[in-house]
């Protein structure tokens, strides 16, 4: 049982786990699996106080060092649900469950918005996790959608379990055919289905009949992840001291809302952890 679990790996999660360290909390850090992000991605950035003119790949490679000398570690993989248990919480992280008596959620913010029939099948044939939800749809044909490598694996995974799997990537690779996986360069415009279930893909190059859809995004749907959050304009909704709508949970960072600035995401970070400390100090107090 973890004091706090934290839901991320950017800068607002990095804050966030700075400042539990400091505190001596227990907590993991469920930091996914993407390997590029926007901040690594930026050429320049000139508003982050007392530095100037650094690339975002410099500035993060500075956090990591930070992470490092602190002895914090980043765990490489997803929190794809979260399930409140009254006195704690417990994350699936795909083959692995940790439990956390808070919980900090700094996810980012999602690139892509979800495709029509995405969440209206959610359950009933769209999934977020094929390790977790694929011996479902044994013999039975699926599709994965992915923004990142990881669906690879998780093809190959479905592929000794289902009759046919359809690969749909969204980014570059050399993946190839194999082991009854069909790789198709297609853009997916909606999951199909009747009352109960999800019936097929329509893609920019046709239809594809399949029994579950599966998509592998770099940042979750944050309704997906901890039923009962209330949302404000597609974010989770916070006050000032980064609490949202469930007691113990905390969000900061781009999964916050606007604006989508670094400074922020550290800022919001460090407030998030303080007030999951304060939290857990009074509870501990009561008992």
């Amino acid at each position: 049982m973890f004091d706090s679990a934290i839901i991320g790996g950017g800068p607002a999660a990095m804050s966030a786990a700075l400042n539990l360290k400091i505190r001596k909390k227990s907590f993991i850090m469920l930091a996914g699996n993407e390997k590029v992000t926007g901040l690594s991605k930026a050429p320049s950035i000139d508003n982050y106080l007392g530095i100037s003119s650094i690339s975002g790949a410099e500035l993060l490679s500075s956090f990591e060092k930070h992470m490092r000398g602190m002895k914090i570690e980043k765990k490489n993989e997803m929190a794809y649900n979260i399930l409140n248990m009254g006195d704690y919480f417990t994350i699936n992280a795909g083959n692995n469950f940790y439990d956390a008596k808070t919980l900090i959620i700094a996810t980012g913010k999602a690139k892509n918005s979800l495709i029509e029939g995405e969440e209206r099948y959610l359950g009933m044939g769209v999934g977020y996790c094929a390790t977790c939800d694929g011996p479902l749809y044994k013999n039975k044909a699926v599709a994965i959608v992915s923004e990142n490598e990881e669906g690879e694996e998780e093809a190959r995974f479905l592929s000794e379990i289902c009759s046919k799997v359809y690969y749909l990537p969204l980014y570059k690779t050399s993946f190839e055919e194999i082991n009854g996986i069909k790789v198709i360069e297609a853009k997916p415009i909606s999951v199909i289905g009747n009352e109960n279930r999800v019936t097929s893909l329509s893609t920019s190059k046709g239809n594809i009949d399949v029994d579950a859809v599966f998509f592998i995004r770099n940042v979750l749907p944050v309704n997906q992840l901890l039923e009962g959050l209330e949302l404000e304009d597609g974010s989770i909704k916070v006050d000032r001291l980064m609490t949202t709508s469930i007691p113990g949970v905390y969000a900061c960072g781009d999964c916050a809302g606007k604006p989508f600035q670094i400074s922020k995401a550290v800022g919001e970070g460090s407030t998030a952890a303080l007030s999951a400390v304060k939290y857990l100090d009074s509870n501990l107090e009561v008992k």
